[in-house]
Formats: structure tokens, sequence, C-alpha cells
């Protein structure tokens, strides 16, 4: 029994070895040219998003962003996850922020007050974040290829099974943090009256 789960790891490793090897860098295909162009987009709509002074262009910002990481799950064969994505960010997130603006009476044009000067820190802890979680991802999928042509990896059955068995209380505490933060909206878009009464 030992001797033949050895042989099936020497296989499997032999296996994806092989697939390694038959990939190469240097003659992408149209997929992955594709990834990284869109790639490279989403990033800049992120860096414009965080750096903008805009309230309103960030958040349209944040669409763009948002939206090529859908793409991005689109040309990884994951539909289920690409569409779930434009419905829940897209669609939910970024309207309830935009709502939040109109109701607090944010300023459309350029906002002082949304620089605090803390830039070098924040750059600083971007940077470090955006480090680890790389070599997280390039760690945990040194060897892993996706075979566009096979069968499809992130399907609905696949995602659903994982998400409402191992991920159902973060997928709750984000309907409680999006209800908390329409709540907050409300409340800070409330008036007062001459009494100092709410209305």
């Amino acid at each position: 029994m030992t001797l033949a789960a050895t042989a099936a790891t020497a296989a499997t490793a032999a296996q994806a070895a092989r697939a390694a090897e038959d990939h190469a860098f240097l003659s992408p295909t149209g997929v992955e040219i594709a990834f990284l162009l869109v790639g490279l987009v989403t990033l800049g709509a992120a860096v414009v998003t965080v750096t903008t002074r805009q309230l309103v262009h960030a958040a349209l910002w944040l669409v763009v962003a948002l939206g090529g990481l859908a793409v991005e799950y689109l040309l990884l064969t994951a539909e289920f996850i690409a569409w779930v994505q434009v419905l829940i960010y897209v669609g939910s997130v970024v309207v309830l922020l935009l709502f939040g603006l109109m109701l607090t009476k944010a300023p459309i044009g350029r906002s002082p007050d949304a620089d605090s000067g803390n830039r070098p820190v924040a750059l600083a802890v971007a940077v470090a974040a955006a480090v680890a979680l790389v070599w997280v991802v390039v760690d945990a999928f040194r060897t892993t290829w996706i075979d566009l042509d096979g069968a499809v990896q992130g399907s609905t059955e696949v995602t659903g099974s994982t998400l409402f068995r191992h991920w159902v209380l973060p997928f709750e505490a984000l309907s409680v943090l999006l209800l908390a933060a329409l709540v907050g909206a409300i409340v800070l878009s409330r008036k007062k009256d001459e009494k100092g009464r709410e209305r």
C-alpha cells in the first residue's frame, strides 16, 4: 500500500514537472497576454482609486478595478466567480458607496479633507502587503497550472459547496458589514431642526 502511494505521488510530481517544462514563458498564449493587459489596467485603476482626491471619481475608478478583476476571473475559466464579482462588488458595494456619498452630502469636487498626510506610511504598508500577498500566492501555486482547455475549475457546484461549507461565517459577516454601512449613512444624513431634534 505504501509503495503504491509513493508511486502515485511520484507520478503526480513528474506530471506537474512535465507540464511546467512544456509551458514556455517566452511564448505566451493570447489568454496570457490578455490576462497581463487587463491586470495592468486593473492595477492602474486601483492606484488612481487610492490617489485621487475626488471621492466620486475614486468610486468610479473602483468600478473599473473591480470590473477588471471580474475579467481576470473569466480568463481563468471561473465564470461563476466572475459574475459574483460583478453582482456583489460592482453592483452592490460600489452602489452602496455612492449611496453613502450622496446621503452624507460629500463634496463632488476635490476634497482636501480626504488626504490625511500619511502618504509615506500608507505607501509602506501597501508595498509590504503587496509583497506578502505575492509571496504567499507564488509559494502556494508555484507548480500549479490551470488547464484552460480542460474542465471548468470554478463551476457553480464546486464553488457553492466550498462557500457554504467552509466560508459561511465570513459570507454572513460581510452582509452585516454592508447593512451597518447603510444604516450609518442614513444616520449621518438625518438633519436636525432648530430645536435640535432629528427629522
